[in-house]
């Protein structure tokens, strides 16, 4: 089989993109998927995307970890696929699609993708940490030092002893001043850091607001791939009209065979 593929990046979160509106991907593999995903035998990447037909909406978003298994939701990768339907054609400068956590609502500016997230209603807050869903599960805690911080070993033993088999991601935050943090995230399923994680630094900004440490209703958040923005607004239940702004781009596209 001929596989055509494109290499797309979002603040350094890179993704494996194909068109599979023909349904000819082999989705079951989870070798070849990881071995697509693979930076030395592979093309490499952080996850594996595909975009496929939606009878409600302009498209679906099929997400895969970089170890091959069906991931949670991804929001670098969500903005990423929504760039990639526009180059395709099938959208303009808006766009409605299913993911595994439902349906989302995306703009796009040039290269930067606006993109909903799903509302927040439950933030657990404990004594250094702080843990909530926003599509996948994250684990938010305040430290020094970032720069030189551990997050690998940190992160791997975090993700491993307090959420055991399904895992978290696990996201280190620093505080540069009321509205704008460094943030570092070790994800689960690329069992490593990542430069950028879209579904960590909106768990961030919400953690942050929650606690009291923003008062605003729109954090920057620098990570190693970028800076990204989360806006939001606070109700009594919760945080709805929640968005992740950030860039998007195509790196390049080849043939696998």
């Amino acid at each position: 089989m001929q596989l055509q593929f494109y290499k797309y990046q979002g603040t350094g979160n890179d993704f494996v993109m194909i068109d599979n509106r023909r349904g000819e991907f082999p989705k079951n593999n989870t070798k070849f998927v990881s071995r697509l995903c693979d930076r030395k035998f592979g093309i490499g990447a952080d996850g594996l995307i595909l975009l496929e037909d939606s009878e409600t909406a302009n498209f679906s978003m099929i997400y895969y970890n970089a170890d091959g298994n069906p991931g949670s939701m991804c929001g670098n990768g969500a903005r990423c696929i929504t760039h990639f339907a526009r180059f395709l054609g099938i959208i303009e400068a808006k766009a409605k699609f299913e993911a595994v956590d439902g349906v989302h609502h995306a703009t796009i500016e040039g290269d930067v993708i606006s993109l909903k997230m799903q509302d927040v209603n439950n933030i657990e807050v404990y004594n250094h940490y702080c843990y909530l869903n926003t599509g996948s599960p994250h684990h938010v805690a305040m430290v020094t030092g970032l720069q030189e911080y551990d997050v690998f070993n940190e992160g791997r033993s975090l993700r491993n002893s307090l959420y055991g088999t399904e895992g978290a991601n696990i996201n280190f935050v620093e505080a540069i001043s009321e509205d704008t943090v460094n943030v570092r995230t070790y994800e689960r399923g690329v069992e490593d850091e990542t430069l950028s994680c879209g579904t960590g630094v909106t768990a961030v900004a919400l953690a942050l607001a929650e606690t009291g440490m923003t008062t605003g209703n729109e954090v920057s958040l620098q990570t190693p791939g970028g800076v990204l923005k989360v806006s939001y607004k606070k109700t009594t239940e919760g945080y709805e009209d929640i968005f992740l702004i950030g860039p998007a781009t195509m790196v390049f596209k080849g043939e696998w065979e």
